[in-house]
């Protein structure tokens, strides 16, 4: 699975700090990765993300809470809902919440120790903050952003050739045998017995 090969690649990395991000974001001069290094080093958090802005000019953080209601014998209610918890203090335009967009400046040694569940796929950006919950101390900054080569078509703009076939490898459909072994994970790894979205 490919995130397998995330877990291969984060084994590499021998610096205090990665980065991530997706193949098809493109810094500016908005991107301030250095912003995110500072908190990193001012503060108690681990990982701290920034956000995407498409073309269209829409902007997302995809921030995120994330809890975990306890139940009985059968399993537990996982809970999540967009938002955050309080402002990060002494860093305006920055919050603290429990997920983030898939660009982020993080801890390595953090990020190793979560790991990636390499059963999972393309379906599973919010599983890496699921299983960090209790690990990862997570922040998010929306004046910190990467554009997005978006997928999104403009109406004035032309198709590309070779668009289509470039689509199918790079966002394939998600089988019902994925979603399964998804929800499956979540209950024997997690004992989650139920999931509620806000």
């Amino acid at each position: 699975g490919w995130f397998a090969g995330r877990n291969l690649a984060i084994s590499q990395v021998t610096t205090k700090y990665l980065l991530w991000v997706d193949d098809d974001f493109i810094f500016t001069s908005n991107t301030k990765v250095e912003k995110l290094m500072d908190i990193l080093e001012k503060t108690t958090l681990d990982l701290v993300g920034g956000a995407v802005r498409e073309k269209t000019g829409f902007v997302t953080t995809f921030r995120h809470q994330i809890s975990v209601e306890r139940g009985g014998e059968e399993g537990d209610c996982l809970h999540t809902r967009m938002g955050h918890y309080h402002a990060l203090h002494g860093f305006p335009s920055c919050v603290v919440t429990d997920g983030v967009v898939n660009f982020f400046l993080a801890r390595t040694d953090k990020v190793q120790r979560v790991g990636f569940d390499p059963r999972l796929t393309r379906v599973a950006h919010s599983e890496f903050f699921i299983d960090g919950l209790g690990i990862l101390h997570v922040g998010s900054c929306d004046d910190v952003t990467v554009d997005h080569a978006s997928k999104i078509k403009l109406p004035w703009s032309k198709a590309d050739e070779n668009e289509k076939t470039y689509k199918e490898f790079r966002y394939p459909k998600s089988s019902e045998a994925n979603i399964q072994l998804k929800h499956g994970l979540f209950y024997s790894k997690n004992r989650f017995k139920c999931m509620v979205k806000n």
